[in-house]
């Protein structure tokens, strides 16, 4: 039977004060056999690596550069992110590949070097809501996959995760059904199952779209869904620990 995972996507919201609040609740509240993981914005890294000693709460990115270092103001690299015993990297999330350009060859290469390094990553894939009107899910999300598999082979998805994110569920408190998520969720492994049946029962895919306390439990009660990847929810402790709690 596959972990659940659940991970908190703090995305650009914060401060010293709540980085301290929400590590306490987290925990103090957060009693699963789940994995959990906390993408916090960079600056605050040290800081919540100090206060989540102790526990089994791991550290995630919310993105990564490809390359190990170099003139690329403003990018955070891999053995960065090593230092401060990071576990967790996504790559390929909607609002990098839609506010900063980001194209699947990019999230590819973004993929390859975390797989690469030893953390694991979160290959992020979605279709807007135009283009789940137009009856082109389908189409994007395989785009999407196929492109990691074709940067690295489907071997290294037995250490990856996948996460499936509606971008017309994100932020907007719509949420796929739990038959819509289900279904895009047994897509995605049956495509990685095409490849190797063996790596497609294993890999874990996370739902991440408008994820709370309300939804969880009827979303990761469906076979192929493995946990999920929570935004503005996981801003609130009390709501993430419920969250967590759902997943085991």
């Amino acid at each position: 039977m596959r972990q659940k995972i659940v991970i908190a996507n703090w995305k650009m919201n914060g401060d010293k004060a709540s980085v301290a609040n929400l590590a306490g609740h987290f925990k103090s509240g957060i009693n699963t056999q789940a994995i959990v993981a906390v993408c916090p914005p960079y600056v605050y890294f040290q800081q919540l690596q100090s206060l989540l000693e102790g526990s089994e709460i791991m550290l995630g990115a919310q993105n990564v550069n490809a390359n190990t270092k170099g003139a690329f103001t403003g990018e955070i690299s891999i053995p960065m992110l090593e230092e401060f015993g990071c576990k967790y990297v996504l790559v390929g999330h909607s609002e990098r590949r839609s506010l900063f350009g980001e194209t699947d060859q990019i999230v590819a290469e973004k993929f390859a070097a975390v797989c690469a390094s030893g953390m694991t990553p979160v290959l992020c894939v979605g279709e807007t809501e135009q283009e789940r009107e137009s009856e082109l899910t389908e189409q994007v999300i395989l785009r999407q996959l196929d492109s990691a598999i074709d940067q690295t082979g489907i071997a290294v998805f037995a250490g990856a995760v996948v996460a499936y994110e509606p971008v017309w569920a994100i932020g907007t408190g719509k949420t796929a059904s739990p038959e819509q998520a289900q279904s895009v969720h047994a897509l995605i492994r049956g495509r990685i199952a095409s490849h190797d049946q063996s790596i497609g029962q294993k890999l874990r895919i996370l739902y991440g779209g408008s994820v709370k306390s309300g939804n969880a439990g009827e979303l990761f009660a469906k076979p192929d869904i493995d946990g999920g990847l929570v935004g503005g929810a996981s801003l609130d402790g009390d709501e993430f620990a419920a969250i967590c709690l759902t997943a085991g």
